[in-house]
């Protein structure tokens, strides 16, 4: 057994297998492996049977090993610091520049300042592509204001009032995109019970600039109605997206009764896919993680591989 590897329980945490996130990120087992052991850049959790066991935590960090690599470093160059931020770029003056937008906009969200809002998110669209300010500012804004909830730092009314400006913001901007007949066409929607669309909005853009043709129907859809919408726009892929965890109902009945039916590969996105990725993986669904970058490459790989069939 490694000796650096922790053996701990972690009671309040959820834990993957390395099977489970060999299937979440798209790496191998033997190459996770590999990383722990030759380079030492993933120390799994240990129980004391000696089977290696995952946290979120590691799954965001395996993205990022892959998303280094697919920029042309090698293994071999990455170190374990770099694996705390995005690139190996975000260091020094950038890397501060990026935690003063995200200090500033949660200053605002704190204070409801609207106006404060729109001034820091407009400078940093002005600086950056909108796919790197969702990457670096708006994506971890999101999940420092659900940690704060959750420790009870901030209040259900901050979060709100974020979702409604941003929901806002990403709404004018899905309207006014350009049109395209080509590409593949894919029906998005979000997860029965899951209330809250502003991760669909931000992967419906995402998918656009990636050339998908995207139909959203919003959040909370009954997953019985979607296999005729696909059928009637001639979908190549259904995407289903959340941020809870998927009911035992929705992973053992609904979701694989529309997989069987639909006819066209079905997946899962968002905090959904890694809460319930071993019923997703039964339900004949392919899981396409939390990262939306890493999720519209696995989409591509999944109808890559549908044509090749």
């Amino acid at each position: 057994m490694n000796a650096e590897a922790k053996i701990l329980d972690y009671p309040s945490e959820k834990l993957y297998t390395i099977g489970t996130v060999s299937k979440l990120t798209g790496v191998g087992a033997i190459t996770l492996r590999a990383w722990e052991r030759r380079y030492g850049l993933i120390k799994p959790v240990r129980k004391e049977s000696g089977h290696r066991l995952y946290t979120r935590q590691h799954i965001d960090q395996i993205n990022r090993i892959t998303s280094l690599t697919q920029q042309g470093i090698r293994i071999s160059q990455i170190s374990p610091e770099m694996l705390e931020s995005e690139s190996p770029l975000d260091q020094g003056g950038e890397s501060d520049a990026w935690n003063e937008y995200l200090n500033s906009m949660m200053a605002a969200i704190i204070s409801f300042d609207e106006q404060r809002l729109e001034e820091v998110y407009n400078n940093a669209l002005s600086l950056y592509p909108i796919g790197m300010v969702t990457r670096k500012l708006l994506t971890p804004l999101l999940i420092e204001l659900g940690l704060r909830w959750a420790e009870g730092g901030g209040g259900i009314a901050e979060e709100h009032f974020f979702a409604f400006y941003l929901r806002n913001k990403l709404g004018a901007r899905y309207h006014h995109r350009p049109r395209s007949d080509n590409g593949a066409r894919i029906l998005l929607a979000g997860l029965p019970g899951e209330n809250h669309d502003v991760g669909l909005l931000l992967f419906a853009l995402a998918a656009h600039e990636a050339g998908y043709r995207v139909i959203p129907l919003g959040a909370n859809m009954p997953l019985h109605e979607l296999e005729v919408v696909a059928k009637s726009k001639n979908c190549s892929a259904i995407v289903l997206a959340g941020a809870i965890e998927p009911t035992e109902r929705t992973l053992a009945k609904e979701l694989p009764a529309l997989v069987k039916q639909s006819g066209v590969p079905v997946t899962v996105g968002g905090l959904a896919s890694v809460y319930g990725c071993e019923a997703i993986d039964r339900a004949g669904a392919k899981p396409l993680g939390r990262d939306i970058e890493r999720g519209l490459e696995k989409l591509n790989e999944v109808l890559s591989s549908k044509r090749n069939d």
